[in-house]
């Protein structure tokens, strides 16, 4: 048996209430109350909703952990030369060069395109160009290594020339260093260091930050029915797992990010449930990374919109992760997801600012 922690009840701002609200992992979100959700194994059996003022009286040693983790700071990454804050959402735009992702498979093929197209990205305020070579979509099949490095090896150095702080999406070891010595500063895991045994301990000798997504089975056969007894509690475990198996490697814990892993072996339901719990996560005392954009539950929930017609659904879910704290949007419509955060942040700072 155990408990989690959920932020719940947000207020616009903490002014006047003093000792009554909280701020989530150190951004601009502040809550009320926490639902205090009982675990026995993978399941949830019990769940209490306390204002934030009364839970001190029932911090044990686990939960003061946790609420540490889920009000402190983040660290600003260190992407090379480049410096990403995490005290307010960032986007991370999307380059795929690849022939067959969900989404622009084939659109970056050619290596000025896909640099071209990340340096603009990087101009209209992405913090972050994450480069893959592999469709890791439903049904994807599995690319050579050498011919994931050939695809993304030249994007990734061209951009890096040109100041953006590049992220490199890949699971395997020998991807990862050609990215890293092309200019990469991060890396981002579908598997979460799971994939190539080799990669955790590059990782760490690297130094440099990591995303651990959470999946449920190879790209192939993923969306195969895929079932959990409660998606929540399952991935929250999973992915404390894969943190702490990562710190054994020595990867630092201020370079780990966490993703939920949006569609990656996971309903309509399932998705949509990680959705409404994100804020829990924070108390894994890591950034937060949601790539939900374009993703297959948008169509589902609009007549089978095709992926290209799926906008204003990205905006949608980008908006929901940004009132729960994630701090790193991983996104293929940067200009409009940018644009919304601009629109959040502004109410944001309006009811910061004091003011009625």
């Amino acid at each position: 048996m155990r408990t989690l922690i959920r932020p719940i009840g947000f207020v616009d701002s903490p002014f006047g209430n003093d000792g009554k609200v909280a701020r989530l992992a150190g951004g601009l979100s502040w809550f009320a109350s926490v639902e205090l959700l009982e675990i026995d194994d993978d399941e949830r059996i019990k769940a209490t909703i306390i204002p934030v003022q009364e839970l001190e009286t029932r911090l044990d040693d686990d939960l003061s952990e946790q609420w540490a983790r889920l009000t402190g700071e983040r660290a600003p990454l260190r992407l090379g030369q480049r410096v990403v804050r995490l005290d307010q959402p960032q986007v991370m735009g999307i380059i795929n060069v690849t022939p067959d992702s969900f989404s622009d498979g084939g659109q970056f093929q050619d290596e000025l395109a896909a640099a071209t197209a990340g340096m603009k990205m990087t101009e209209l305020g992405a913090a972050i160009v994450d480069v893959g070579g592999e469709s890791t979509r439903p049904g994807a099949k599995l690319v050579w290594e050498g011919d994931e490095i050939a695809r993304i090896e030249p994007v990734i150095r061209q951009l890096a020339s040109g100041g953006a702080a590049v992220s490199a999406d890949t699971r395997k070891a020998d991807v990862m260093t050609a990215a890293l010595e092309a200019g990469a500063g991060m890396i981002n895991d579908v598997s979460a260091l799971t994939y190539d045994d080799r990669s955790a301990a590059l990782v760490a000798q690297a130094g440099v930050p990591v995303v651990l997504m959470h999946h449920k089975g190879a790209p192939e056969t993923m969306q195969e029915r895929p079932a959990y007894d409660d998606v929540v509690v399952e991935v929250y475990q999973w992915l404390e797992d894969r943190i702490a198996a990562a710190v054994e490697a020595g990867i630092q814990r201020s370079n780990i990010l966490v993703d939920v892993g949006f569609g990656f072996g996971k309903t309509v339901a399932h998705n949509l449930e990680l959705m409404n719990h994100l804020a829990l996560f924070h108390s894994l005392g890591c950034p937060l990374v949601i790539g939900a954009s374009r993703k297959r539950t948008i169509g589902a929930l609009s007549n089978e919109a095709a992926a290209d017609a799926r906008h204003g659904g990205s905006i949608a879910l980008a908006v929901k992760a940004v009132e729960q704290g994630v701090q790193l949007l991983r996104v293929h419509d940067v200009a409009e997801t940018l644009q919304a955060v601009k629109v959040w942040r502004g109410l944001r700072d309006q009811a910061l600012s004091g003011r009625g």
